[in-house]
């Protein structure tokens, strides 16, 4: 009877061993698949993309020709009203994003550095981010117009006599903007500056 108990034994033994081996394997390939998974999730390869909702929430969004723009300033009155008004056109040519423009509500007037020179224009700056941009620019246009005052103030009339000159006091004041923006809002989205009259006296 001693030798079957010992039998018996020795029997189980191995058994357990071989179960527990199946379960430890188990358990690893859990382990491992569930980690590719949530890899593969957070990669935004399966379950949807996150980085995508993170990058619409960044900031001021392209809107392509066509598309609605959900913060779009309302229409001034008079604007876009009755039966003559007509909608929007835009061409399938060119630039794929809209364009809108904002005005600076007055011109801005300034000495030029190193002369007794004056200039005074009308600016406009474009955008083809979403209405976010525009009212912005309106929201801020004070601290705006400071820095870009400061910027003609600081102009040498040689530059502004010349188109090259004139590019590069557009690019300026387009970065300027750019910064006030950032400042104030954490994005700027100015693509470029306009002279609507442009006066030196």
């Amino acid at each position: 009877m001693s030798a079957k108990p010992a039998k018996d034994d020795g029997e189980e033994k191995p058994k357990k061993k071989g179960k527990m081996g199946l379960v430890l394997i188990a358990v690893a390939m859990l382990v491992i698949g569930g980690g590719a998974v949530f890899g593969l999730m957070a990669a935004g390869v399966i379950g949807g993309s996150h980085a995508e909702d993170k990058k619409k929430d960044e900031g001021p969004q392209l809107i392509k020709k066509g598309e609605v723009d959900p913060y779009a300033p309302a229409a001034k009155e008079g604007e876009g009203e009755g039966e003559g008004a007509a909608p929007e056109a835009e061409s399938e040519g060119g630039d794929p994003y809209r364009t809108a423009y904002y005005t600076f509500t007055d011109d801005f007037t300034s000495n030029l550095k190193d002369t007794d020179a004056m200039v005074q224009a009308s600016i406009a700056c474009s955008t083809r981010r979403d209405g976010r941009v525009l009212q912005w620019l309106a929201k801020h246009e004070l601290a705006i117009r400071s820095r870009l005052l400061e910027i003609l103030a600081d102009t040498p009339e040689n530059d502004v006599t010349t188109i090259d000159g004139k590019e590069r006091l557009n690019r300026r004041m387009t970065a300027a903007i750019n910064q006030v923006l950032i400042q104030k809002e954490g994005f700027g989205g100015v693509d470029a500056v306009y002279f609507r009259n442009f006066v030196i006296q």
